[in-house]
């Protein structure tokens, strides 16, 4: 097990972001959604398969995995709740923490529509490259901490049913999205 608090360790894990889908984030500031999409390849080439967080579950629990901003160790936001893998991806339920000014300004952000993504971050334990195509296949990761970010590796990675009437919004953050990981 890796010392997170070991701040090298800390910038030396991977990150890969994807699809989040928030069923909704309440007022008290809980949410729900997909931190992680199985066969779904994002601009880092990275692909998570189904059962790469198993291990790393059971091991560190939701209390064990960190709820950062924009994957700032110095940022933590609120806590996980449940993590749990599904047939889909990594499906999450988390807490932003009021009293944590931080969190107070990301909840007004998630509710204009201005943040909309979440990313992972990990060790990759074990991985299979594709040697012609350049596809990582992360078949086993050590998950650290799933942060909310501006601006995720998949291009269409959100956060929706938020708040309605933010469509030209949402494109906008996706547009911008696929510049900047274009670079």
């Amino acid at each position: 097990m890796r010392d997170l608090s070991d701040k090298r360790a800390i910038l030396a894990c991977e990150r890969a972001e994807a699809m989040f889908e928030a069923k909704s984030v309440r007022a008290d500031g809980s949410f729900e959604g997909y931190a992680s999409l199985f066969h779904t390849e994002d601009i880092g080439h990275d692909v998570v398969m189904p059962g790469a967080f198993a291990r790393s579950l059971r091991r560190r629990g939701a209390q064990g995995v960190k709820m950062l901003y924009q994957h700032d160790p110095n940022e933590v936001i609120g806590v996980w709740t449940a993590l749990t893998e599904d047939t889909r991806g990594l499906h999450v339920k988390g807490q932003l923490l009021s009293d944590v000014g931080r969190a107070r300004e990301v909840l007004s952000l998630l509710r204009a529509g201005a943040i909309d993504g979440l990313s992972i971050g990990y060790h990759a334990v074990k991985a299979v490259k594709d040697r012609v195509t350049g596809v990582r296949r992360l078949m086993d990761v050590d998950l650290w901490e799933i942060s909310i970010v501006t601006f995720p590796m998949l291009p269409d990675a959100r956060v929706s049913a938020v708040k309605a009437g933010d469509v030209e919004l949402a494109r906008t953050i996706r547009r911008a999205a696929r510049i900047f990981g274009a670079r």
